[in-house]
């Protein structure tokens, strides 16, 4: 790659995610497919159609004319219905259709990576077709491949790069959405702190600290009286946080101290992602 060194580790993040994907779908039989992920409403297919879509909006491929029928019931709002037309335009697609399309993207999307001198502060098409930053963009395309890489890698049953460098990016992604989860969502009180402990394939402690008028922040420092400290796996805590279980699901794999109305508040709002 030779793109602007702040786009690098998203670019790398994106490859390595993206290649492994390649990997896990080349040699399934038409059958496998069809197999259900946790991503709501989307079989392995459709995984892939989604992510062919998305990275074909980025190398600027108009979007499909295409209807969404409206009695699919993962399809909850306009969100939804938009990220669906990518996917539904290809459910009848065949496994060598899928593997050759998604084969021709990455070599596309590769070039293109390779060859961008764009400033990262540039403003492109986001999802929904706001306008981001390059920058942002890049890093939310390697957060999406990494979580759908183990969208597929759990109902395959392949599990593998939890530390990948996709990781990494989707740590801090998913970081990003805790504050507001914790004081806004949650109603945490005003002038209390709540922890998270996570361990596992990536390790880390962040602490937010909901201030007298009730803004949450983040930060790394420990906290010494927190409200609430939730203990819990690198996979769990992803698995909450992008929406793919539900809190009393994993109960028996988060580790809850204090105030257990105020952890039960924060862990059924857990989800960060649309």
């Amino acid at each position: 790659m030779t793109v602007h060194p702040s786009l690098q580790p998203y670019a790398d993040a994106w490859t390595h995610s993206i290649e492994a994907i390649s990997e896990l779908v080349l040699p399934l039989p038409e059958r496998e497919w069809n197999r259900a992920t946790p991503c709501p409403g989307w079989s392995v297919r459709d995984v892939v159609s989604h992510i062919i879509g998305i990275e074909c909006e980025q190398l600027g491929d108009p979007r499909p004319i295409h209807t969404v029928a409206r009695d699919l019931r993962h399809v909850v709002d306009e969100f939804t219905r938009y990220m669906e037309v990518q996917v539904d335009v290809r459910r009848h697609h065949t496994a060598p259709e899928m593997t050759s399309e998604l084969e021709y993207t990455v070599i596309r999307r590769m070039r293109q990576l390779r060859n961008e001198k764009r400033d990262p502060a540039t403003m492109v098409r986001g999802p929904l077709g706001e306008q981001v930053t390059l920058e942002q963009a890049l890093r939310m395309r390697a957060f999406d491949v990494w979580v759908h890489e183990q969208d597929l890698r759990q109902a395959l049953g392949v599990p593998g790069n939890w530390d990948a460098p996709g990781a990494y990016v989707a740590r801090d992604m998913l970081l990003a959405g805790l504050a507001k989860v914790v004081a806004k969502t949650a109603g945490a009180p005003a002038n209390s702190a709540v922890v998270l402990d996570v361990h596992g394939q990536l390790e880390f402690m962040r602490t937010v600290r909901v201030d007298a008028a009730g803004r949450g922040t983040l930060d790394k420092a420990p906290s010494l009286g927190p409200a609430v400290t939730l203990t819990l796996d690198w996979e769990t805590y992803v698995r909450l946080a992008a929406g793919r279980v539900r809190a009393h699901t994993v109960a028996d794999r988060v580790k809850v101290e204090g105030d257990a109305e105020l952890a039960d508040a924060i862990l059924t709002r857990f989800s960060v992602t649309p």
